[in-house]
Parts: structure tokens; sequence; C-alpha cells
């Protein structure tokens, strides 16, 4: 039998594009454009997307270090969730106390919103990104998670959500959508779809160009300021730059603080046997995960296979992106023996890929972004593990910012968001590996005892500020 260390280290959605990944040539000298994007994921080419297709007449630069995916936006677990910053009910009534009610519920809607939007793009478009909106399935496992679940499912009906968008489930009914063991209830969230990151983001790379934006692959960014942006291949002017690098902004001047790099590990499995698929479940391709304080998740891919996923690596003292880390074999193997654990039916089926990415986590843990008129600056990012969809949003409103345009989505509560930055080391690292342990002891004596952690769960969010 073949073992994770056997797989394939690379991520599952990039290895199987066809055609494969051919790098994009580098900026070749001084160049001067009306925009200028840093950063070739979802934000900079969503924002390149809307913004030539508003106004062809537009010169648009988008710069990437690598090539077009190659960070988180080619690495994910491929969910464009209708989340904001990591979950639903919470972070609306924390962007609520920054406007109100009202308008944080606008805002999570047209994040569901961005779940559609991409696939009426990529229709129109002709990008076969595997989309399929089965929405999500979230299991309880034990009493104290399915007690959160009940609490959840409270909150979001005080706060206005639907039964469409949001219910709970009892066990049967959770089981019909995933036959994962020791299921107690579960929640469905319908603004949800599973996709393949990399097929979308090199299709909308490829839409982006082919209507006349210019992309350089291969162009590393040492430093941008207003009008700006400085490489060793040449200097980039423009009357608007924006910032779209998400976790690695850590790697521009200065900006070593700005967001969190946390690392997610992934695996995939071989296609697996329709009397497999049928055991499982997930009949319309939901995305899923269970009630855990460490975060879990998966989705069945367009070819029957499982991926899945946990943030299963520390955090690297001084914000560090070390790509040995992605391939960490102890954290893949924890990963997969979770998978076993959650879903037997799995315990002989073949590892093939295996890979691992940073996201990005802001100080206040709350998405947003800014664009100043003034200055021409526009920054973005931090979607703390769910940019799939948000990303779209935000390179939408970003776009519409540049125009000067007055739409629903300009006026949204996360827009004008400003965080501070992280805390120097040693206070960062001592912070969230502290929360981590804390979370993972926390899930630990949860199963054991049945018991809700709770005061392990509040001190872990005083550590991490959220």
């Amino acid at each position: 039998m073949s073992t994770v260390a056997d797989a394939t280290p690379t991520s599952l959605w990039l290895d199987r594009l066809d055609p494969p990944i051919r790098p994009r040539p580098a900026l070749d000298g001084d160049r001067q454009v009306d925009v200028a994007i840093v950063g070739g994921g979802f934000s900079g080419l969503w924002t390149a997307y809307y913004l030539v297709r508003a106004d062809p007449s537009l010169r648009i630069a988008v710069l990437e270090r690598d090539y077009c995916g190659f960070g988180a936006s080619g690495r994910n677990g491929g969910w464009a969730c209708g989340e904001l910053g990591g979950s639903t009910g919470g972070t609306i009534a924390r962007y609520a106390r920054r406007s109100s009610h009202a308008e944080a519920m606008r805002l999570i809607r047209a994040v569901f919103d961005g779940v559609d939007e991409i696939e009426r793009v990529s229709r129109a478009e002709g990008i076969r990104c595997d989309y399929a909106k089965g929405g999500t399935i979230r299991v309880a496992r034990n009493e104290p998670q399915a007690k959160r679940q009940r609490e959840e499912i409270d909150e979001s009906r005080a706060q206005g959500f639907t039964d469409d968008e949001i219910r709970l489930l009892d066990a049967g009914e959770a089981r019909q959508y995933l036959d994962a063991t020791e299921v107690r209830s579960g929640i469905q969230l319908g603004p949800s779809a599973a996709l393949d990151p990399a097929k979308l983001v090199r299709g909308l790379a490829d839409v982006a160009e082919a209507a006349g934006v210019a992309i350089y692959e291969g162009t590393a960014v040492s430093g941008l300021c207003p009008g700006r942006i400085f490489t060793e291949h040449g200097t980039v002017t423009a009357d608007v730059v924006v910032r779209a690098t998400e976790a690695y902004t850590r790697d521009l001047a200065g900006q070593r603080r700005a967001l969190l790099p946390v690392y997610s590990l992934m695996i995939a499995t071989e296609p697996l046997p329709p009397n497999v698929i049928a055991e499982i479940g997930l009949a319309g391709r939901p995305t899923f995960s269970d009630d855990r304080h460490m975060v879990i998740y998966g989705q069945r891919t367009a070819d029957d296979r499982i991926a899945f996923g946990g943030r299963g690596v520390p955090y690297l003292y001084g914000s560090r992106i070390d790509q040995r880390t992605e391939l960490n074999e102890p954290s893949h193997r924890l990963i997969h023996d979770t998978l076993v654990e959650l879903l037997p039916q799995l315990a002989g089926a073949r590892i093939t890929h295996r890979w691992g990415g940073v996201l990005a986590i802001p100080r206040n843990w709350l998405p947003g972004l800014t664009f100043h008129r003034e200055s021409g600056l526009g920054v973005f990012g931090g979607y703390v593990g769910t940019g799939v969809a948000c990303a779209n949003l935000a390179g939408r409103t970003m776009a519409e910012l540049i125009l000067g345009a007055d739409t629903e989505r300009t006026s949204l509560p996360w827009v004008g968001s400003i965080t501070r930055v992280w805390e120097p080391e040693p206070l960062r690292w001592l912070g969230v590996r502290s929360s981590r342990r804390i979370l993972r002891a926390a899930d630990d004596r949860e199963y054991r005892t049945d018991r809700e952690a709770r005061i392990a769960y509040r001190l872990s969010r005083v550590l991490r500020g959220a």
C-alpha cells in the first residue's frame, strides 16, 4: 500500500492543469500604465478583469513574482463559500459594531452573491473550473460541537438568515450529506460551491490577458509606493497601484507585520470507485468539515477524489514562509489520519498528492479593502481562509472604487477597514503558537470527555486577539 510519503509533492489542482503552466514573460524594462496590480492571484486578477471589462481603454498591468495562481489561489481547498473571515454569525456581529446590523447583513449577502458571480463569469467567459453549488455541510461529532451548532442557528435566526441560507440538520439528515463517524447533528450552508481553484485562476488570467491586460510573470516586486512599483526588471509608474499580495505581503519592504501568514496543508486521494462514493455521500458535491476548533475542510472533486486539508503546521517565527514547510510529512500524515478517522471508508484509498501553502490573517481577523483616491493606492487581502468568494467581491469592489463608480458594493462596511499591525516578535510567535496549542488541547478534551472546553477556547481568542 502506498503512503503519504509516496504522494506527488505538489498541488493537485496545479499538477493536472491541461495544458500545463507555461510562465508568461517577465517585465523587460520601465513601464507606464494607468493601473498596476501587484499579485496574480484571485484578488488581483478579479480587479483587472472587472476594470478591463468596464473600460477596455485602460492600460492595466499585473505583476506576479512566480506565475498566476502560484500562491493560495492555486493551492486552496476549492471552497467558494459564503463566509467572511471564517464564520457567518460571529463575523457579522463584529462588522455590525463598525456600522450597523443591516449593513453587516448586506455585506454577507454580497459575499453570497460572490459565490454566484463566480459561476456567472465562468459560464460567460468559458472558464471550465468544475463549479458545483452543492452547499457546505458541517457535522458535529460530539456534544460540545452539537451545542455550538444549535447556538449558531439560534444566532443566525435572530440575525435574519433564512433556512435556504443556513439550517440545522439532525443526525440522520446530516449523514445523508456526509456519512462520517459519530455524527450528532449538522449545519447546511446553502451559498457555497466546490470548484477547481487552479482552473479558475488560470482561466481568469487568460481571459483578462485576451481582453488587453498585460500580465508579467517571474517579476518579483521589492517595494511599492503610491504611483510606483519597483522590480529588478524595471520600474512601473501608474496612476493607481493595487497591492494584492495576501500572505506574501510580508516579503515587501516594511510590510512584515501587516498580515500573518498561516500554513494550511492538503492531501488528495485517487479517484474513488462508485461504491465508495455512495458510502460517503456528498451527492451534489457539497464541501464538508466538522465543528472542531482546529479547522479541517474537504471536497469531492469532479473526478471523484477527496481533497482534504487542515491547518497542521505551526506558525513560523518572524512570519517566515518556507517551501519546505509546505511538504511537512508528519503534518500530512496527521491530515490523512484525521480524514480516515472522519471517513473510515477511505482507509485503503491511495493518496496521490500532498501540498501546502499560506493564507493571510489581519490583526483584527476581519477582511477588508481600502482605496485612497488622493494617492491612488489600493490595498486588500487577509481573508482568513475564505478567499475564493471574498476575493471576487473584493476585486469587483476595488475596480468600482478605482473607476469612481457609486455602487451597492462600494459602500459596504468592509470598505475602508483599517487594522493595526501584528505585534513584534517574539510576542507574535508566542501568541499564535500558544493559541494553536490551546485549541488542539480543547478539541482533544471535547472528544475525550464530551464536555465543552469553553475556558480554553476563550483563552485562545484572547491570545490571538480575535
